[in-house]
């Protein structure tokens, strides 16, 4: 695993930055850069687990780490999914994806923070900033 860290800064508050993350219209709409038809299913409560999905019924599992509140929200993976079965195990232990949202003046600063495995390095070196393009775009509308 190799740590990654993605920043953007948006002319919006922090609470429109967030909607544009987590309301499920916009997840759809953002992470449609990774794989189109992605969606998850959560209540999004801290210690609850998520489920990252694509049309096929596969993606990932994790558990929701930490959630402040139009600030923070942590994931620890625990797995994939394949044809809606859980492949536990199959990340390591440090398999984090974490969302940090500061604001200041009027703008807020959107921080990810994640750890990838070697193989899916360029992938999201190079996908990531246009996810992100695309919740600057939502959050400042």
């Amino acid at each position: 695993m190799k740590k990654l860290e993605f920043t953007i800064e948006i002319n919006a508050s922090k609470e429109n930055v967030w909607d544009a993350l987590w309301i499920d219209e916009n997840y759809r709409n953002w992470t449609s850069v990774f794989h189109e038809g992605s969606y998850y299913e959560s209540d999004l409560a801290e210690g609850s687990e998520i489920l990252f999905l694509g049309p096929e019924k596969s993606g990932m599992f994790a558990v929701i780490q930490k959630m402040v509140l139009f600030e923070k929200m942590y994931f620890l993976h625990q797995g994939e999914i394949l044809n809606g079965e859980k492949q536990e195990g199959t990340f390591g232990e440090n398999a984090i994806e974490q969302y940090d949202l500061a604001e200041k003046d009027g703008k807020t600063e959107l921080s990810v923070t994640l750890n990838a495995p070697e193989e899916y390095m360029s992938y999201f070196v190079n996908t990531f900033p246009k996810a992100l393009e695309k919740v600057k775009e939502i959050s400042e509308k």
